[in-house]
């Protein structure tokens, strides 16, 4: 294993997020806005670009983790091709369909502190939205990834699948009593490892390096991808809606199977039998029950295994960069990209 020096990151995460946000921004805005009137607007909306109107206005959208960790990839294997800029928004735009497919399926109202696609244009709608960004994604990588063209386009349709894949598992752990963390592991690293993964991976081949980098690339991805979403899962249960414009305790009251949950229902404890019992139940659980059923999560001991989880993760993603042989700058600002992803409050 190949160490990379030590060294500080010029920009913080907050910074390098905002970076990769603004970067991929303009090339966003560009190919949205040559969609379709119906199209456009419903995009843009999701985007936090405009109401339900079409009429500017400055909301709130994601952090861009996906496209920054591409184009620090590329620059981590000491190049800049001009072509990363779309492959970056790319990835982004396959992120934000699977978010509003996902606000379908789990019937989430809101999101960023507003309604979401389908509350607020109808779910048919919606799932035209999520089917347009898909389909304009798939062109941003064939337009824009140049002799990688091909390459790219099939490792994303691939990915893809697999998220779609993970999406399965997610929704059938929600009529089954029987779910272990093997299992709920495998779905995660479909659902929402992959598209970290095929990030980094993208970034990696757009850098024009050897497999064997690239594929450290890819194991650091995963293995980020991994931990991010078992913060996420903890910030679903634990988190301050404030932050993360979603309503607390939604997850818990339709009796999804999150990896703390699995890990508290798997414990063998009095607690994890008592909280076994709650998701029987077959109507959604009350503000009380949802309530109850944290503090079980809790005490079966699901929190402290999701905290250290995330902790070995990190440390496995770390090990995987630390083989790619990476500049070190950029080396440091994935590091810091890592560490902010998987400390948010919680």
């Amino acid at each position: 294993m190949s160490l990379t020096p030590v060294v500080r990151a010029r920009r913080s995460a907050d910074e390098l997020l905002e970076w990769g946000q603004q970067t991929t921004d303009a090339t966003l805005r560009d190919a949205v806005l040559g969609l379709p009137p119906v199209a456009r607007t419903m995009v843009g909306y999701h985007f936090g670009w405009w109401d339900r109107l079409g009429r500017p206005v400055n909301g709130k959208r994601g952090k861009a983790v996906r496209p920054t960790l591409l184009m620090l990839s590329t620059q981590a294997l000491g190049n800049r091709p001009a072509e990363v800029t779309r492959v970056a928004a790319a990835v982004e735009l396959v992120h934000n369909f699977s978010l509003v497919h996902d606000d379908v399926m789990d019937g989430d109202r809101t999101r960023h502190h507003r309604p979401t696609v389908w509350h607020a244009f109808g779910v048919g709608q919606a799932i035209l939205t999520g089917d347009t960004m898909l389909a304009l994604a798939l062109r941003l990588v064939a337009e824009g990834a140049g002799p990688a063209a091909a390459l790219a386009g099939e490792w994303l349709s691939r990915c893809v699948v697999r998220l779609c894949e993970g999406q399965y598992g997610d929704l059938a752990f929600e009529r089954r009593e029987d779910v272990t963390l093997r299992e709920c592991l495998a779905m995660v690293g479909g659902k929402t490892a992959a598209l970290l993964e095929c990030s980094c991976a993208l970034g990696a081949l757009l850098a024009g390096v050897s497999d064997h980098r690239i594929e450290a690339l890819r194991g650091f991805g995963r293995a980020l991808g991994m931990a991010f979403q078992i913060v996420d899962d903890m910030l679903g249960i634990w988190g301050d809606p404030a932050v993360t414009g979603k309503p607390v305790g939604a997850d818990l009251a339709r009796h999804k199977k999150s990896l703390p949950v699995v890990a508290a229902l798997t414990s063998g404890t009095d607690a994890g039998e008592e909280l076994s019992a709650l998701y029987h139940s077959e109507k959604p659980l009350d503000p009380w029950q949802v309530e109850r059923a944290a503090e079980l999560v809790e005490t079966a001991g699901g929190r402290a295994w999701a905290q250290e989880e995330t902790v070995a993760r990190l440390a496995e993603a770390t090990n995987h960069l630390n083989a790619a042989d990476c500049e070190p700058t950029a080396y440091a600002e994935l590091l810091t990209v890592a560490r902010l992803v998987t400390h948010r409050d919680c």
